[in-house]
This record gives structure tokens, sequence and C-alpha cells, in this order.
């Protein structure tokens, strides 16, 4: 019932920030949407390795964990009113390149089950 549409991927230099954008709609033009039901997350897939989480926030925004390598250079936000979710990213390194995909579940949801298309990201040396 929901679609994700994530933006703001591109190629930086290290120690460069980016932020990107997850955009949140109903699926169809009838379909009741409530995007702040939905607890959001940003995973990443670099080559050759498994989808990571990075960083989740609750719908209401108040709660919010991150994975240990993107603590204090990482910040998922959400804007309600406008259906989106965010991650600043600071101080980036080339490991942080990867594929970044945004998902969603429903709260008390066991798993995420709706994904975007994902953004690359890109960090040169």
């Amino acid at each position: 019932q929901v679609q994700l549409v994530e933006s703001g991927g591109g190629l930086v230099q290290a120690g460069g920030s980016l932020r990107l954008s997850c955009a949140a709609s109903g699926r169809t033009s009838s379909t009741y949407f409530s995007f702040s039901i939905y607890a959001m997350a940003w995973f990443r897939q670099a080559p050759g390795k498994e989808r990571e989480l990075v960083a989740a926030i609750s719908p209401s925004g108040v709660t919010r964990n991150y994975a240990d390598s993107e603590k204090g250079r990482s910040t998922i936000s959400r804007d309600n009113a406008k259906n989106t979710v965010y991650l600043q990213m600071n101080s980036l390194k080339p490991e942080d390149t990867a594929v970044y995909y945004c998902a969603a579940k429903k709260a008390g949801s066991g798993s995420y089950d709706t994904w975007g298309q994902g953004t690359q990201v890109t960090v040169s040396s």
C-alpha cells in the first residue's frame, strides 16, 4: 500500500556530506495513506555485501536507532506532514559507498516489508 521513492544520492569526496530523502505515498489515489503509522529506516548494500541497517526512526520520530558505524556521523529524521524521511550523512568515507534503500513497516510489525528502488551513494577517496 506504500510506495517509497528515494533521492539525493550521488558522488561525493571523502569527508563530504549528503542528504538522502525518501518520499512515501499510497499506491493508488483511492488508497488512504497515513505516513505517521509507519516506522521508517535506511538500509544500504555495498557490492558483494549483505544489506545492512543504517538508521531507523519510529512513527512519531521520537525514537531513533543507528548502526554503530553511523553514530555521530548520520542523522535520521522525518517530516510526517510531508510524508518524507531523511538521512543526513556527514564525514563520509569510501566505505560508505553503497546503494541506499528506504524501508517502511507498520508500527508493531516484525520486519520492514516495503522498499524503495534505492539511490546510489559513491564516496571517492
